[in-house]
């Protein structure tokens, strides 16, 4: 294995510091007894696997698996084990890649555990190693969240080799992770073999144009992919190569539900290719092409496939600059043509009041669209009393929005509330669910799996 093979020699014969004399005293494990009551399976398998191999316990681990045990005692199946690096509800001691070998063994004999969030943890390549491991020998695994773990491009290569002869995962997370070009076309050759995954986040992997276009090549063949996330690739030039071929592969493909090309720095041109396959495709429901550079001109490719097209749902225009001719050319369109967007994000576009009322205007004959987001935008008085009166009269319900009117000396203005399409996706709150529908609604709208 090109590049792997010294990463699973580091990783088969792992440094273990000293053992810990008793296990560490914490909020969840009782202070008063060397060695805590045991309550379930995980935890005591976790407990001895720690001794045997010399170990440090994670307290923040062994709580959670206290929990996952008492979920398992009630006869509950399917669970998802969470252990978020980024918990601000609990103190978490991030996991390395020796404590990702630890919860390995105790999970790949489970039954009850089908998920497993290790998001913002400290796992590199060694980690990714025992990963690729578990995907070769736990059967019940679907979902598997390993964003922003320091894995690079030796460790998506092991995980993608892992893919080949899994059968049963269904959704990865690898945003974050700096796979680069190399690792993003082990990713890319993984799909045209593995028939099972439905939903894959490579978002934030500094992808070059290579992988990009040949994950464009091959979803033209592959028909299980229904999500793919290629945020922010690496990519040098201007003619938007990337988006052509991705462009090509709107045409052919009849699966695919999501796509996300946030920051592919696309222009109106690009825009404009995705706009003439989407004639042709009827699948894609939630298309995000936020943070490009988008313009006004790119908005009259998009109104008039709206006019057509009966399939879109979801449409994240937000970080773009479409201003109030965009914004109009979108609102004539939904006003009088389109009867099946449901979701629009038009944040930070730099449109003004005339934009803006008319999108609002829009929303009182097309009774479909029930989502817009319009914050940090140019508002005026007209606009802070056009989506005041949506809201008060029913028709933009406040969980569908992204802003909340109030009334100072009689005056009408707008503040900015937390909801939005994905809200949540680099970061969990402090409180509250996590994929609430306020804060989440393009996941919720168009929902493909559990909302990586």
């Amino acid at each position: 294995m090109r590049g792997g093979g010294k990463v699973a020699a580091r990783a088969k014969s792992p440094s273990p510091p000293p053992a810990p004399t008793t296990i560490p005293t914490t909020s969840w494990a009782p202070a008063d007894r060397s060695v805590p009551e045991i309550i379930g399976s995980l935890q005591e398998d976790y407990y001895n696997l720690c001794m045997e191999k010399s170990r440090k316990i994670n307290s923040f681990v062994w709580h959670l698996l206290q929990e996952v045990d008492e979920e398992i005692e009630k006869g509950l199946e399917g669970i998802i084990l969470n252990i978020p690096g980024n918990s601000r509800l609990m103190p978490a001691e991030r996991i390395t890649g020796e404590d990702f070998w630890i919860l390995s063994r105790i999970l790949k004999k489970n039954p009850h555990i089908n998920g497993l969030d290790v998001r913002y943890n400290l796992m590199s390549d060694v980690g990714a190693y025992y990963a690729a491991r578990l995907l070769q020998k736990q059967h019940k695994l679907i979902y598997l969240n390993l964003m922003f773990n320091d894995i690079g491009p030796e460790g998506g290569e092991l995980i993608a080799k892992a893919l080949h002869k899994n059968t049963t995962l269904k959704y990865l997370r690898m945003t974050g992770n700096k796979i680069e070009n190399k690792g993003g076309m082990f990713f890319a050759a993984m799909l045209q073999i593995n028939s099972s995954l439905e939903k894959l986040d490579l978002g934030d992997c500094d992808l070059g144009m290579q992988s990009v276009i040949a994950f464009a090549t091959v979803l033209t063949q592959n028909q299980t992919i229904k999500g793919i996330n290629l945020n922010r690739p690496i990519l040098y030039g201007e003619q938007e190569e990337p988006t052509v071929h991705l462009g090509h592969m709107l045409k052919e493909n009849h699966c695919l539900v999501a796509l996300h090309m946030c920051k592919h720095n696309m222009k109106n041109c690009g825009i404009k290719q995705l706009c003439d396959a989407l004639y042709l495709n009827r699948s894609l429901r939630y298309l995000d092409v936020s943070c490009n550079k988008i313009t006004r001109d790119g908005m009259v490719c998009l109104a008039d496939v709206l006019k057509s097209n009966t399939t879109l749902e979801v449409i994240d225009l937000s970080f773009n600059r479409i201003e109030d001719v965009g914004a109009k050319y979108l609102s004539e369109t939904l006003a009088s043509h389109n009867r099946s967007l449901k979701a629009l994000s038009v944040v930070n576009n730099n449109i003004k009041g005339e934009g803006l009322v008319a999108l609002s205007q829009s929303m009182k004959t097309n009774p479909i669209l029930s989502n817009v987001y319009i914050w940090g935008n140019k508002f005026d008085e007209a606009t802070c009393v056009a989506y005041s009166d949506l809201i008060q009269t029913g028709r933009l319900k406040p969980d569908n929005t992204d802003v909340e009117p109030f009334v100072v000396d009689g005056h009408v203005y707008l503040a900015e509330v937390s909801n939005g399409l994905k809200k949540h996706y680099y970061w969990r709150p402090t409180y509250g669910e996590v994929c609430s529908q306020s804060s989440n609604a393009g996941s919720i709208l168009v929902p493909v799996g559990p909302d990586l």
